[in-house]
């Protein structure tokens, strides 16, 4: 099994470098969301819930994601967390994700921690101009998880943008590779699938 962590601000476009990854690779390979590993904070009100800073890496239960590679690279069925955006907690449901040759985890502070940086056998930063995440930030909130545009707005000013120069940016340095715009990086995107292409044929190679 090889784990790729493709890391990135928020909107930078993490989701759709993985999907395209995943359609270039023409493989058995699963994708793993950061995200379904917040914290379930159910013991809080829903008012009380809405002002945690989700982009802090004390966010999520990176000890679990952990774990859950761990598992995975051992053969083993994970059951991942199905996280509500719209209630900031954690549902009472989960995925169950069996074991693949290739497995890719997305999140914006996949880099920031070094027991999770350490279980990725390659590391991607996306990066992408703050003008365009901010956008994309924007339509994604309100469109898909009820926000209004205010509170984005407030949100993006008050905690993720400190906290992307504070800790996802500094962690950039950690990447094997940096792309630029994400799934529409075509280079990019070749040269990680190449990368994985091989390492898929030494797997088969390497068969008894």
């Amino acid at each position: 099994m090889i784990i790729v962590g493709i890391a990135g601000g928020t909107g930078s476009g993490k989701t759709t470098f993985a999907q395209a990854l995943q359609r270039a690779i023409r493989h058995d390979s699963v994708i793993i969301s950061q995200d379904s590993y917040y914290y379930a904070n159910d013991h809080l009100s829903f008012d009380e819930r809405t002002k945690i800073n989700y982009d802090h890496p004390d966010a999520f239960d990176n000890n679990l994601l952990v774990e859950h590679l761990q598992r995975l690279r051992a053969g083993e069925t994970v059951r991942v967390p199905v996280y509500d955006f719209k209630e900031y907690t954690r549902t009472d449901q989960y995925v169950e994700v069996a074991p693949h040759p290739i497995v890719l985890v997305e999140g914006i502070l996949l880099l920031h921690d070094p027991i999770l940086r350490a279980e990725l056998d390659i590391k991607v930063f996306v990066d992408t101009d703050p003008d365009v995440r901010i956008l994309r930030r924007l339509l994604r909130d309100v469109n898909e998880r009820r926000r209004t545009m205010e509170s984005v707005v407030e949100q993006y000013l008050s905690t993720v943008k400190p906290m992307h120069e504070a800790f996802v940016e500094p962690s950039k340095k950690y990447a094997d590779l940096i792309v630029p715009e994400g799934g529409f990086n075509v280079v990019a995107l070749d040269v990680v699938t190449a990368t994985l292409r091989e390492y898929l044929r030494k797997q088969e190679e390497n068969k008894p």
